[in-house]
């Protein structure tokens, strides 16, 4: 029965690859002509049966031709044994093409656009982290004699920066002292620990710098928080159009869908640590909006903390093998850059 199963397992294979390359029912003469199980179309026929009959195959209209199913499709995903490795060349030209970002902010748009076009989906990132990212530097540069700029750097690369208006002069002396408590409070601390030291700070100053540090620390507390408008980039939405018919009277509703943010994070939001995929397929999705696509997802950042996730969204008809490989690829590298690596 182990050798029959496997076999049932190798039609579905070859019913998936034939769908995803033509997106045309497959039936048994064409799996028997280009796969080369070494059995007989008859043979064929009964382990299409089974398959139907266990749903992970059905027939779209009266023809000899069969498609995979969402319970197909993921009995399949689970199934890969390897996922075919990105060439060299392929590699090269992402770690070429990332590492020539100037800021997070490239970084993330150069990511999202090379996954489309690897994957020739709709790819997603999220910003990283802010509860997850610890503040690396404050910079405190004078603007006027009243006003101060704030610039923030965090551990992922992330640069925030914030005017300060004082309502009175300051001596460049006291700017070195305020650098210099803000530091002595901020430097390695994860920003959601930040923002309580920084709401503590004014009553342990002294009296010459309370007023200014209160200033300052009621500006700086907005840069350590999350920015929920700016915590993703999408690109290749009009890839979702080359086969409108992936998505039977629901492309609309797709698109609808990925504008909502809330939405997308939550596709995103399997990724708990970095390097593992997952893959959701068709009815998997809990959103409705989202139920005939296939989102493959990943967590991005350093060794084991989790700075974002990011993904493509597509078709249940999609080359699994190569997007996981090309998902996998981009966020390896996303996660050694924005680490400094």
């Amino acid at each position: 029965m182990a050798n029959a199963e496997e076999r049932r397992f190798e039609v579905l294979r070859a019913i998936v690859a034939d769908y995803v390359a033509n997106q045309e029912p497959v039936g048994s003469k064409a799996i028997v002509d280009k796969h080369n199980l070494g059995v007989s179309s008859a043979t064929v026929r009964n382990d299409m049966a089974a398959l139907e009959e266990e749903g992970y195959i059905t027939q779209p209209h009266t023809s000899a031709g069969r498609i995979p199913t969402d319970k197909g499709y993921r009995l399949f995903v689970d199934r890969i044994a390897e996922v075919k490795p990105l060439s060299a060349a392929e590699r090269r030209a992402i770690t070429a093409f990332l590492d020539s970002g100037t800021d997070v902010d490239d970084v993330l748009r150069r990511s999202v656009r090379l996954l489309a076009q690897l994957t020739r989906q709709v790819a997603v990132i999220q910003y990283p982290m802010m509860t997850n990212s610890a503040v690396r530097h404050l910079e405190v540069v004078p603007l006027t004699p009243a006003r101060l700029m704030l610039v923030l750097i965090t551990d992922s690369g992330r640069v925030d920066q914030r005017t300060v208006d004082l309502g009175d002069v300051i001596t460049e002396e006291n700017v070195g002292r305020l650098r210099t408590v803000l530091n002595g409070a901020l430097a390695g601390r994860r920003l959601s620990e930040a923002a309580a030291a920084v709401a503590e700070l004014p009553e342990k100053s002294p009296g010459e710098l309370r007023d200014s540090l209160t200033r300052v620390c009621t500006v700086l507390v907005e840069s350590l928080v999350e920015h929920p408008e700016e915590r993703l980039v999408l690109g290749g939405t009009a890839n979702l159009t080359r086969n409108v018919s992936d998505f039977p009277g629901s492309l609309r509703q797709v698109l609808e869908a990925l504008e909502e943010q809330v939405i997308v994070l939550k596709l995103l939001a399997a990724a708990r640590n970095p390097g593992a995929i997952t893959v959701r397929i068709g009815e998997e999705n809990e959103d409705e909006q989202m139920r005939s696509t296939s989102v493959v997802s990943i967590g991005y950042g350093m060794d084991d903390l989790l700075l974002g996730g990011m993904g493509v969204v597509g078709p249940t008809r999609m080359d699994y093998p190569n997007t996981i490989a090309a998902v996998r690829a981009v966020a390896n590298y996303v996660g050694q850059i924005l680490s400094g690596r």
